[in-house]
C-alpha cells in the first residue's frame, strides 16, 4: 500500500487531463458546454497535482517507500513481473526499472521508475479481466517507442473484435 499509494496519485493527476480532454472530444460540443459536468471535470483535472503534491514529490515517496522496506518492493516487482509474464515491453519495462533504482542518483531517475511502474501495474491489473485489453495496453505503452495516443495501435482483426465485444456487450 505504502508503495503503490503515491504512484497511482502520481499516474492519476498525470493522466486525467489528457483522459477527459479525449472524452469531450469524443461528445464534442456536448462535452464542452457547462450543462455537464465533463467541462468541469477537465477545467479542475490540472488541480489533483495541487491537492495531492507535485509529481516529483510523489516520485519521491514511491522511492522512499522502496527504500523503507525493499524486501516489499522486490516483492512487488516480482509479483508484476509474474502477473504480466508474456505481454509486451514488460520485461524491459521492470529490467528498466530495477537498473534505475541501482544507480547512485535514484533520484534523478524517480519519474522513469513511476511511469514505468505504474504502466507495468495497470497492464497488471488488466491482465486479471481482460488479456486482450493488457496487451492492447501494453503494446501501446510499453512495447514501442514514441506510444502514447489513444487508439495509436494497429490491432489484429480478431484482437479487435475481442476489444469491442468486451467494450459492447451484446
Amino acid at each position: 500500500m505504502r508503495l503503490l499509494t503515491p504512484l497511482i496519485k502520481y499516474w492519476v493527476c498525470k493522466t486525467a487531463p489528457g483522459f477527459l480532454y479525449e472524452a469531450l472530444e469524443c461528445l464534442g460540443g456536448n462535452g464542452y458546454v457547462e450543462d455537464g459536468i465533463l467541462a468541469r471535470h477537465y477545467r479542475e483535472a490540472p488541480v489533483n497535482a495541487v491537492w495531492e503534491g507535485s509529481g516529483n514529490v510523489m516520485c519521491l515517496d514511491v522511492l522512499r517507500a522502496f527504500s523503507r522496506d525493499p524486501d516489499a518492493a522486490a516483492a512487488l516487482l516480482s509479483a508484476l513481473a509474474a502477473q504480466t509474464q508474456g505481454l509486451s515491453g514488460t520485461a524491459d519495462a521492470l529490467g528498466a526499472i530495477a537498473t534505475a533504482l541501482r544507480t547512485p542518483d535514484v533520484e534523478g531517475h524517480a519519474r522513469l521508475i513511476v511511469e514505468l511502474l505504474a504502466k507495468v501495474a495497470a497492464v497488471a491489473a488488466l491482465n486479471e479481466s481482460s488479456p486482450e485489453v493488457a496487451e492492447c495496453y501494453a503494446a501501446t505503452n510499453l512495447g514501442r517507442a514514441g506510444a502514447g495516443m489513444y487508439g495509436a495501435i494497429e490491432l489484429d482483426a480478431a484482437t479487435a473484435q475481442r476489444v469491442l465485444s468486451r467494450a459492447l456487450p451484446a
